[in-house]
């Protein structure tokens, strides 16, 4: 016998010998040990989906199959390893046979992560000295001294290169790009560096559509042609037109293949523009314990003409309240985005213990002075009449009536992480409004108003939201200023356990209908925990507050909610209980959307 065949059978005994004979059976389950199911976890569940093992589950495998697996076990589990800097593990594969049911455990020992010896990451050309990618520079990881993971090196390197295309250097590329790793001596050596290229400039914004006059959306244009070009420009953009509400598509794209045809290394943008749906039709059913049963409609003419007007009209008629609403909309682009808005209303309410109508007319100017401040400043005229009722009849009443004309400015603020379910940050509104009796007005008077909301996030799933509110009003007649314009406490956005507008100056028992008042404080604090990652909560939450004209009497109301983060907004539905002598027992509140 040759000695090389000598050679090869005996390769071939030695092999059968060292790998198991599995005759056919079923893998059952498999098992990780050796792992931390917590600072471990993205490991565990890297191996899961490495490991071929986890496919054939609960199926009948043959002999050879069955063998192939197992034998890859190791060295897929091994490989799941090395994303996270562990290079030189101990694996062990131990399946375990019951009949023809087998459990294999796979023992892991980490070892020592592989750690950056050495690290030569730069960039050059323009870039080299722009503050922000030296900013991404400093902030790359991992570096000396730390273990190399691939998910945190990859992250690094996209956020630099995403940079250099965000601030325009549209040029750039890689000029190395390499991690050499040494097992023997667990260390990695990182090697990586970009030519930054020129930084281009924003060149003309060519807008395409079909419909508008061609000159509408140039003051949403807010920087001069031929400034230096930066990502976030385009997204305000974006976010401007998107707020307008007229299209279904925007599709904005840089042109940098085109800068050589322009001076100045201006790049051109093309905005491509697909229409909405040009009306918009809304219909529904309500009942309120108030207001009775009722119906709502709508519609929404998101764009009138080729000037860019909107119309909008509602109406809602129940049993005891109706209120029309219609309001025509003028584009208000240049210097803040925003709209001229001119609206009339007609409110109409006949309860037990208030027949009252109104007729409002409003002009205002609206503009987004920053990302997160909204401003609304309006003039109201305003014409109300009102009666109390006395018993069960108003026979005999008299009405009173009051028409005030008056400027009013609002200002929104909203900083949170999501406007959708806020889990930090803070927002309120305030409002200013004053008339001059005998300037249009049967009464001087000036009120101010405002809220503020915070949320604070504990743990993973828990938040804490506090709310005040505040406000006062001073007048030369108290009797001239209308219902609509007093204030009231009591009700779910106010302070729950008590009925809405329970709380205040009221008419003597036994009827004892709210008056509404000339100041008003409110303060809430709630506490929200979440299941896991599910979309189900519960809440507790204390609320106190007071509508008052003179001396001040706080009402105290406390209750638990259940809390689901539905696909449209948070559903809020809440119990409460008033600890002031309220005049039910408990109260039911159901809320849906952000509370913002």
């Amino acid at each position: 016998m040759q000695p090389s065949r000598f050679v090869f059978l005996a390769a071939l005994v030695l092999a059968s010998l060292s790998v198991p004979a599995w005759a056919r059976g079923t893998i059952e389950k498999v098992s990780i040990q050796g792992l931390d199911k917590g600072d471990d976890a993205e490991i565990i569940e890297n191996i899961e989906v490495s490991l071929s093992l986890y496919q054939v589950l609960g199926k009948v495998q043959g002999e050879s199959r069955l063998e192939y697996l197992l034998n890859q076990a190791e060295r897929q589990t091994r490989q799941a390893l090395e994303p996270f800097g562990y290079y030189n593990p101990v694996i062990r594969v131990d399946p375990q046979r019951t009949d023809d049911s087998i459990v294999v455990q796979i023992h892991v020992d980490k070892g020592e992560p592989v750690r950056v010896r050495r690290e030569n990451i730069s960039i050059v050309g323009p870039g080299e000295d722009d503050q922000y990618l030296q900013r991404d520079l400093a902030a790359f990881s991992p570096r000396r001294g730390q273990a190399f993971d691939h998910t945190t090196y990859e992250a690094s390197k996209v956020t630099i290169t995403r940079r250099l295309n965000e601030r325009g250097y549209f040029d750039a590329d890689f000029t190395q790009r390499q991690v050499s790793v040494t097992r023997a001596e667990n260390a990695a050596d990182i090697d990586l560096g970009w030519d930054s290229g020129l930084r281009y400039n924003i060149g003309e914004v060519r807008f395409h559509q079909d419909y508008f006059r061609d000159d509408l959306f140039q003051p949403l244009v807010y920087w001069e042609q031929g400034s230096y070009w930066h990502e976030g420009k385009l997204d305000r953009l974006r976010e401007s037109l998107t707020k307008l509400d007229y299209f279904s598509v925007i599709d904005i794209q840089p042109r940098p293949e085109e800068a050589w045809d322009h001076p100045n290394d201006e790049v051109p943008v093309d905005v491509t523009l697909t229409l909405a749906k040009r009306n918009i039709y809304t219909a529904g059913v309500s009942y309120g314990t108030e207001s009775g049963a009722g119906v709502r409609g709508g519609v929404e003419r998101r764009y009138v003409n080729r000037r860019g007007h909107k119309l909008n009209t509602q109406l809602d008629y129940a049993q005891k309240r109706k209120s029309f609403l219609t309001s025509y909309k003028v584009p208000a682009f240049r210097w803040l985005d925003g709209w001229y808005a001119l609206s009339a209303s007609v409110y109409d309410e006949q309860t037990d213990y208030i027949d009252l109508r109104n007729y409002k007319l409003i002009a205002s100017r609206s503009g987004e002075v920053s990302e997160n401040l909204t401003v609304v400043a309006s003039l109201n005229v305003l014409d109300e009449r009102w009666r109390y009722s006395s018993g069960d009849s108003y026979e005999g009443l008299q009405y009173q009536n009051s028409t005030l004309f008056y400027p009013q400015i609002t200002a929104d603020y909203v900083n949170v992480d999501d406007r959708m379910f806020p889990r930090r940050g803070y927002g309120g509104s305030a409002t200013v409004r004053g008339g001059i009796g005998g300037v249009g007005a049967d009464a001087s008077f000036l009120q101010a108003h405002a809220v503020a909301r915070a949320y604070l996030p504990i743990g993973q799933n828990n938040r804490l939201i506090g709310r005040v509110e505040g406000g006062t009003t001073w007048t030369s007649d108290v009797l001239a200023i209308p219902p609509s314009l007093r204030y009231f406490a009591g009700g779910d956005r106010s302070v729950r356990g008590y009925a809405f507008r329970e709380i205040g100056p009221r008419t003597p028992a036994p009827d004892r209908f709210a008056l509404g008042a000339k100041h008003v404080v409110v303060a809430s604090a709630e506490y929200e925990h979440y299941f896991g990652t599910g979309p189900w909560g519960v809440a507790a939450f204390v609320d106190t507050g007071s509508a008052f004209d003179d001396s001040i009497a706080l009402k105290t109301g406390v209750g638990l909610g259940v809390r689901w983060k539905s696909p449209v907004g948070p559903v809020r539905v809440d119990i409460a209980r008033g600890l002031n002598d309220p005049d039910s027992s408990f109260q039911l509140y159901l809320n849906i959307g952000a509370d913002l």
